[in-house]
Parts: C-alpha cells; structure tokens; sequence
C-alpha cells in the first residue's frame, strides 16, 4: 500500500500573489518571496526547510508579472536550488498557469485541479520563514483524521493574525481573523501553513465556496475558505509549532529575522559559509580565488584592528571594506563598498550598494544597488527603521530617520517620518 502522506507524495503549493503592501517600498518593483535576506531570496529558507524533509514537489501559486518573473528566474523548474544545496533527487518546482487566482486558497484550488493533485498538500505562505517537523505535523494530522491541520503559534500580541479557538482535543471551534485583543479567543496565531487532506478538492466545488466567490469575489483561506470548512462542521485541527516562524510582513519583522537566524534560531540554516573562528558568529563568504583574495583581506584588517566587526555579522562575496569602518549585527551582501570610517549597527545592506565614508546606518535596509554619498565635512546618516529601495542615490549630508524611499531616485536633504515616491 502506497503512503499518500510520504514526503516524496506531499504536493507543496506556495500561493504568491498580492503587492505586500507592509514591506513597502522594498516590494515595489521584486517579489516580496524574492526580497534579499541573509544574501539569499526569502523564500529560499523555507524551500530548504522543506527539501532536506524530503519533499520534492513544489507548485508555486504565482499571481502577477513581478511574482512570476522573480521565482521563475530564480528557480526555475528546481535544477539549481538542488545542486545549490546538494539535494538528491533533485526538487521538481512548477508554477501556476496563467490564470489569476482570487486569493491564497484559489491558488491551491486552481493548481491542484490543473495539475491534478490527488495526494495531501502542504500550503505555506511565500512571505514566511518557518521550520517545522513534517513528520510530527503529518502524524498529528492522520491520528486526528482531520480534513485540515492549521500549525498555529503561540503570540504575545495577538493583533494583525488570525487567531484560533481550540478545543481540548486541539479541534477549531472558530477563527477569528485579526481581531483586536480584546475579542482574541486565545494567542494561538495561524502561521499560514495549512496540512490538507485531498477531500479538499470536493469542498472547492461545492455550493457555499462558488457562493463566497460570487459575493466577495475573492477565496482566501484565513478570511474564507477555513471559517467555512469550520462552519460545516467538518474537521480542523491546531497542531502547536515548536520550531521557529517568521512573518517578515514588516520592515522591523524582517530586520528582527535577521538577527534571530543569525544568532542561529533557525534549524535549518545554521552555517553561511566563510565563518573566521570557531568562537565568534562572524561568516565573511567567498568560493572564487577572486572572492576569496578579498575575503582573506578583510580577515586580515579585522584582525589588524582596522575594521571593527561586533556581535553577528555576515558579509557576502566580493566585498570592499575601508579602514576605520565599524559593523555591528548585521549583514552585508555580495559586490558591496564600504568606505572609510562607515558605520553599519543592526542593519542589511543589500547587494552591489556603496556606502561612501563617514556614513551611518542604523537599524535601517539599504536595498540592491544603492548608493549612499557622504563625506567627513557632510556625512549622511540614516537611521530608525528606514527603508531604502534599489538603486537610489542619496546625497552627501542627507539625514533619514524613519523614511522610505521608492526605487530610482535621487534624494537630498533632511525628511522624518517621511515615504518619498518619483515625482
């Protein structure tokens, strides 16, 4: 008898649509499953989670230009991300068809009828990093015959989630989405992974769904689809994440992921590559003879005491750093220029910027090819959660506290508080 729930049969479907509206501007013109985190694409992290379980088959449930372009660049149909990460048999990855869904559980409806899907599926949302224990999840979810498992997460604020009201069978008697804390039934938050039994099928043709889609024009599983799986009394269950779990739908959540991986939070992914001693969290990455010449280059000032690298760091391949420069939990991606005496605190600088002298950035996000002018008579600072998208220049002397600016402009001056879009 074939096991429908081995890792090999699970089908993953990973919806990816929307604008992600709250990690604005970063997601302006990338997906935000493609936002840059630790010198990788964000959901990268979670596919690895996944893949090293033995899953194999990937549907990406990909709405919009920006979305499909990112991940169909990126990955492909699976190639690289298996040899990237020596995974054998390699990941098989497809994407949606070319029909726009109304939300997160018509993704999975439209990909599983077209590619019809006849074994349990594995939703995840694109925007999260988690690490679970399919195993365990896969057991509790046959033991308790549930149509649909939700791993839920235990929150000290309750708002901007869906929250659960279990039973003490850990059965969901309702789902109440965002609600204020007051209203909260429990601080059990959906992570947006749902185990689903193949039966799904069948709900997704009945009356009631085709009705929600007629009425609100749109199908997405935490406001629609599992309040009414709920309601017709058919079996849904909580099951308790225990491993680590990220919403980076925010600036400040993604700069805390940051920090909470590199410190080693996340399982999956311990080890960056490049790491300079046994003792410290400090990975200066580099493979080519070229990337490596320049790796051995910053160990070498660090060493001499000319740059100063505090707490956890990762720096990318083919990195330039200038004396007198002070890095302080954070990461810097690959192709980036440091210049002399620069500060970076609690801060991810993507990609090819380059952050002239005298320049301060904290707990803030440089985006990919960004070039931040400063000088030691006019230097610039930038600070407070800011959040700078691709390839803008901001000029010498400028001061950011607590502002986002859109791609592809030229900035000058002082703003607070501020969102600078072109024109």
């Amino acid at each position: 008898m074939r096991d429908n729930y081995a890792p090999e049969r699970l089908r993953v479907i990973i919806p990816v649509g929307g604008k992600a509206k709250r990690l604005l501007p970063l997601t302006a013109e990338t997906s935000k499953a493609c936002i840059r985190l630790l010198n990788r694409p964000l959901i990268e992290f979670s596919l690895l989670s996944l893949a090293r379980q033995g899953i194999r088959n990937f549907i990406f449930g990909v709405k919009g230009y920006t979305n499909y372009r990112d991940l169909h660049d990126y990955f492909e149909s699976g190639y690289g991300f298996s040899a990237r990460y020596n995974i054998s048999p390699r990941v098989h990855i497809k994407y949606q068809p070319n029909v726009d869904d109304l939300g997160s559980a018509d993704s999975a409806r439209i990909n599983m009828e077209y590619y019809n899907v006849r074994d349990p599926v594995f939703a995840v949302q694109g925007d999260n990093i988690f690490d679970v224990d399919l195993k365990e999840l896969v057991e509790f979810h046959r033991k308790k015959e549930a149509i649909m498992t939700i791993a839920l997460r235990e929150v000290e604020n309750v708002e901007g989630y869906g929250i659960a009201e279990i039973n003490k069978d850990m059965r969901i008697a309702r789902f109440v989405e965002k609600p204020t804390p007051k209203e909260a039934p429990s601080n059990l938050a959906n992570t947006g992974l749902y185990m689903v039994s193949p039966e799904i099928r069948k709900i997704f043709k009945e009356k009631g769904v085709k009705q929600i889609i007629k009425e609100k024009n749109r199908l997405d599983f935490g406001y629609d689809f599992i309040p009414y799986v709920i309601k017709t009394g058919r079996p849904v269950y909580g099951y308790v994440l225990k491993g680590c779990w990220y919403d980076v739908g925010t600036p400040k959540r993604y700069l805390e992921a940051v920090q909470d991986m590199l410190n080693g939070r996340f399982s999956s992914l311990t080890e960056f590559g490049g790491k300079i001693s046994e003792e410290a969290k400090i990975w200066i990455q580099g493979e080519s003879s070229e990337s490596q010449k320049r790796r051995k280059e910053i160990i070498r000032k660090i060493r001499q005491g000319k740059i100063e690298v505090e707490g956890t760091v990762l720096i990318g391949r083919h990195c330039q750093i200038s004396d007198g420069v002070r890095i302080v939990n954070s990461c810097i991606d690959n192709y980036t220029k440091i210049g002399k005496g620069a500060v970076i605190v609690n801060s991810a600088v993507m990609d090819r910027a380059i952050i002239a002298e005298k320049a301060e950035i904290k707990e803030s996000i440089i985006g990919r090819h960004v070039t931040i002018l400063s000088s030691s008579k006019k230097p610039t600072k930038i600070e407070k959660v800011s959040v700078i998208a691709d390839d803008v220049t901001i000029a010498e002397g400028c001061k950011l506290t607590a502002t986002k600016i859109y791609p592809h402009q030229y900035v000058r001056g002082e703003f607070v508080n501020q969102t600078l879009m072109p024109g």
